[in-house]
């Protein structure tokens, strides 16, 4: 069954345009979105992409809302502390998170629980209600350290699913490149797509 609640955080990794591709088809798809952005992560977007963030969450959820023409109240932007948001609560949070793209300073947090700012405790809420937790980290090599902790949410049932596009449908711009990583995580969702075709078909 497709989701049609999910919480989007977006983390300091490169590959801010995962992220804004993945906000894009979820809207198409008329899922309502919890949008999480970290500080870094703005400086990110403005520097891999044409677009300039506002930084506070009321404005930057109008902004986002005119942008992808989502249906008001569609996309809802909570601030870094702001624990009184649906996704800082078991009884309140959707039944899956995507971090994309997931530092591995996010990914460090997640898997200690540190819970320091609300991607971090919204990610917390997923792992211990047994809800999906998608895991996207985009880094070159991975440490010891990187690969542990992936390990670790992964046995906490965390799927870590690297923005690492495959060639086998012979992409012809950066676009498809973003667009294969992104049906991988729909796919996980559970969101039909049609960015990528299923292997076989």
């Amino acid at each position: 069954m497709a989701e049609r609640r999910v919480t989007l955080a977006v983390t300091g990794a490169s590959g801010s345009q995962y992220a804004l591709r993945l906000l894009d088809c979820l809207v198409r798809a008329d899922v309502e979105v919890f949008f999480l952005i970290s500080q870094a992560a703005q400086l990110v977007v403005a520097t891999e992409t044409d677009l300039q963030l506002p930084p506070k969450p009321q404005a930057l959820e109008a902004f986002l809302t005119e942008h992808y023409q989502a249906r008001a109240g569609q996309i809802r932007v909570f601030g870094k502390q702001d624990w009184m948001s649906p996704v800082a609560s078991g009884s309140g949070a959707p039944s899956a998170m995507v971090v994309c793209p997931c530092s591995t300073g996010t990914l460090s947090a997640i898997a200690t629980g540190a819970s320091n700012n609300l991607i971090e405790r919204a990610a917390d809420v997923t792992l211990k209600e047994r809800r999906k937790l998608i895991l996207v980290p985009r880094e070159s090599p991975y440490s010891t350290i990187h690969l542990e902790n992936m390990l670790t949410l992964s046995r906490m049932g965390a799927v870590i699913l690297p923005a690492s596009p495959g060639f086998y449908h012979q992409p012809q711009s950066i676009d498809d490149l973003v667009d294969f990583v992104v049906a991988r995580i729909l796919n996980q969702l559970g969101i039909e797509q049609d960015l990528l075709q299923r292997w076989g078909e």
